[in-house]
């Protein structure tokens, strides 16, 4: 297995791994929720690019998840993209 992120055409999304605690953990996002909150006024971008372009912001999100009790595979969605206000959680 590759650790490098990659495009899952079958089911839309990106699919990755975040490192938590010594262990790769597998997570994905989707080409839609990608687009919304990172590139809305992109036309044909490359998912792939948007996440690695964004993956700091992404990979905490899957560990905001995680600390909220989510199991491997994460699947962020667009909620879980969202700015977060001064207090770093909403």
């Amino acid at each position: 297995m590759s650790d490098a992120p990659f495009f899952h055409e079958s089911s839309g999304t990106v699919r990755f791994w975040v490192a938590v605690d010594g262990k790769l953990l597998g997570a994905s996002v989707g080409r839609e929720a990608l687009h919304h909150r990172y590139r809305p006024t992109a036309q044909g971008e490359d998912p792939v690019e948007t996440f690695l372009a964004n993956a700091a912001d992404i990979e905490a999100a899957v560990r905001r998840r995680l600390a909220q009790g989510s199991r491997e595979p994460v699947m962020l969605r667009e909620y879980d993209l969202r700015v977060l206000g001064a207090q770093g959680a909403a």
